[in-house]
Parts: C-alpha cells; structure tokens; sequence
C-alpha cells in the first residue's frame, strides 16, 4: 500500500513556554483501513486551539495528556472517505477529535455531520464547532445573563471570546471586550457589535474598563485569567458570575503568576465562580449547533477563520500564534 497518510507525533514534554519543534516528528505510513463499524476521515482543517498546550503537559487535568509517542490531539473536519459504518457514507462531511493527522478512523463517537451548503468546513472547527458551543453553554448556562447587565469577556477577538459577546447582545446585555491592541479592539466593536473594547496593552486597564462598565459587571467570561481577571474581580457587581474558560496567560508562562490576589472580592460581592468544558454538556451539543447555526443564517453571529496553510510542518510554528497574539480570528490549519 502507498505510504500516503501523516500524523503528527509526540516525542516528548515540552519545558514550559512556549511549544518548541522537536517536541514532535510527522511520521509518514499508509492510509489506515476502516474495521467493522468504523469509516475512515480524510481531514481538511485542524482546530488550533489554546488548551493544546496543556494537553502535552504531564499533568492533572479535564483530560489525560497526549501519551508521548501518540497523535497530537486536535479538532478537525473533513470528509468520509471509506465506510463500514451505517451511520456514515462516503462523501459525508464531518467534525471530531481526529487528531492531527491527513487520515482519520473513526466509530463516529463525539463525530458530528456537518453542512458544509451553510458555512464552510473551517467554520465548523470554528465558530459553529467546539468554540461555538463553549461559548454558547459557558455563556448561558455559567454566566446565566440576563437582559441589561454587563458582560465582560477577555480574549474578545478570540475563537470563543468573539461568540460570547455577540450571543450577549443577543440576549439584550451589554458586551463589552478586552482584547490587545487597537486593530484588534476595532473588530470587536466595529464587526461583532459590542459596546465596547479595552485595550489591556495601553496599560491603563482597570481605569479604562471601569469607564466602559459604569454600572459594574454582572457576567465575566473569563478566557485569560492573571491580572486580567485580578482587574475584573474588583469590578464585579454583588452576585455577579464569573464562567471560566481558559486562563491562556499562564499556558506558556516560565514563571507562574501569584495569584488571583483579589479573591477576597469572591466573598465580599458574593461571587459565584466556575469552571467549564464544553462536554459537561455532551448531550445537548445538537442543541447548541442548530442554535449557533440559526444565528449564523439569520446574520446575527459575525465569524471570522485565521486560516493557515504548510500542512502538518507548520502546525507548531501555526500553534505559537496562539501564545503570542499573531491570530486574527479562530486559528485553522489546512491539511
């Protein structure tokens, strides 16, 4: 058989900052054949996303860490090329954790049909796939806003952060982002429609976020954490929700930031503060893909794909941007 098929390779655990080369190898083999039951993926686009850099890590975590000499874990799309599987036909366009790899076999658990005639594929790794529901269930079901309050959401022009505020403003709230750099604050008020965006940059934060929440905040939707959040937690209004997503100021830090230092602000306004993943709402996954798709066709929901090419040798070098604010928008990698 033609050695025709590449996976990405773990070869061992990155020290911390951020993710060098020789912390993978592409090994090249032949396309995998489908068993009983299962159909084979050819993928397309590979979800970078920011956790990845805690699913290398040797660690506790929600998940198990990418076993050293194992595919590197990833969201991504493509099509069915060969199936065994009733459920799934050649030609079927679909999202999973394939890894990150050209070919994918798959039993179809956690694999979800896509509609390509709606949006295109890279979109479903992006603001319809994974991010979209994290922002949906993290936004509605930890944030729980409610019509007139204030939403603040970190990493504002992010692959999540970006959902959050639009769905705020859907619900009648006021979204007001942070994200770096004045390009970057621009998008978010002038294409995704918040309020209002701080520029963390300009060192000026808790002045600047006071003057764009006058009325306090109700809902933090956290996705950086450090001083960042240090800044939100005194700001917060009496009961307010904080949902938190990531903490992406730490994934690639050589020294771990002190704190929080204000979580005494917890006590004091009563704050309720909680953890997410996305797949505590497993069950109900359908429900935030006919909503978050409904909204893209109605135009409510703007999304935008940074979308990258060079294949797998570009993953790592692809990945960093995360790290280093190089994205505009939901980071894809074409296969």
């Amino acid at each position: 058989m033609t050695a025709a098929a590449r996976r990405l390779v773990l070869t061992q655990r990155p020290k911390p900052g951020l993710v060098p080369h020789d912390s993978f190898r592409i090994e090249d083999g032949p396309v995998p054949e489908p068993g009983p039951g299962e159909f084979r993926v050819r993928i397309e686009v590979i979800s970078l996303d920011p956790a990845m850099r805690g699913w290398i890590n040797d660690g506790r975590s929600y998940v198990a860490p990418v076993p050293v000499g194992g595919t590197m874990r990833a969201y991504a799309a493509g099509h069915v090329e060969q199936s065994n599987n009733a459920g799934y036909k050649a030609g079927d366009a679909v999202q999973g954790l394939f890894g990150a790899q050209t070919h994918a076999i798959s039993s179809g658990e956690r694999v979800v049909k896509i509609n390509t005639t709606l949006a295109p594929l890279e979109r479903w790794v992006g603001g319809l796939g994974m991010p979209g529901w994290t922002a949906y269930f993290g936004l509605l079901e930890v944030g729980l806003p409610k019509a007139g309050e204030t939403v603040v959401v970190s990493a504002a022009a992010g692959a999540v952060g970006s959902i959050v505020g639009q769905i705020a403003k859907i619900k009648g709230c006021r979204a007001v982002g942070i994200a770096g750099g004045p390009e970057k604050c621009r998008y978010v008020v002038e294409t995704l429609g918040f309020d209002a965006c701080v520029d963390y940059k300009t060192g000026n934060l808790a002045a600047d976020l006071k003057a764009a929440c006058p009325n306090g905040i109700d809902v933090n939707f956290e996705n950086v954490g450090g001083d960042i959040l240090d800044t939100i937690l005194l700001q917060m209004n009496t009961f307010g929700r904080i949902a938190v997503c990531g903490l992406i100021s730490g994934y690639t830090a050589t020294t771990m930031p002190e704190g929080p230092r204000n979580l005494r602000a917890v006590l004091t306004q009563r704050l309720r503060m909680q953890g997410l993943i996305v797949f505590d709402w497993e069950k109900r996954i359908p429900e935030a893909i006919a909503q978050l798709g409904a909204w893209h066709k109605e135009g409510h929901l703007t999304i935008r794909e940074d979308v990258r090419t060079g294949g797998l040798d570009k993953f790592v070098d692809t990945l960093n941007l995360l790290y280093t604010s190089g994205n505009n928008g939901k980071l894809v990698l074409k296969v």
